[in-house]
């Protein structure tokens, strides 16, 4: 007997260009934007690291990493600290940079829909479409491995 499929409750991250949807489990906090502090030789897309709770996060701008757009708005910025997956204790978090706040919604079986793009960037595991709204599954295993490739080459 199959177990009915349940709806899930996600978050949808507006970043430039472009939206995110992860598990809500997967969002640590939602915090207020502040400039990052650079990290030397590392790629356009890691914005610098910031602290949080003891930790220095590596900040990622996800519009840049995607090749979706260079710029990153600052206004009512927010920044979504991630519980990484991949075991790493060096790398227990990350953060994303948000044009605002991130929107919790119900992932609904019957509400979601992969776009059937191909050719994706490093980084997404697939495109969907949530009800009306168009968005992009990150591969977080996978940028989990490139932040730390980018941090450790930097060093």
């Amino acid at each position: 007997m199959n177990a009915p499929i349940r709806d899930i409750r996600g978050v949808l991250i507006s970043v430039n260009q472009g939206r995110l949807l992860l598990p809500n489990a997967s969002v640590a906090e939602v915090i207020t934007f502040s400039e990052p502090e650079p990290v030397e030789n590392a790629p356009s897309w890691m914005l610098g690291q910031i602290r949080w709770r003891g930790w220095r996060l590596p900040l990622l701008s996800f519009s840049r990493f995607a090749g979706w757009s260079d710029e990153e708005g600052q206004i009512g910025a927010k920044v979504v600290v991630l519980k990484a997956l991949g075991g790493n204790p060096k790398l227990p978090y990350f953060a994303v940079l948000s044009q605002g706040f991130p929107r919790l919604v119900t992932v609904a079986h019957s509400a979601l829909s992969e776009t059937g793009q191909k050719d994706l960037p490093v980084g997404i595991h697939s495109m969907v479409m949530l009800n009306d709204d168009a968005a992009a599954v990150p591969d977080l295993a996978g940028l989990e491995t490139l932040i730390d490739k980018a941090l450790t080459q930097a060093a």
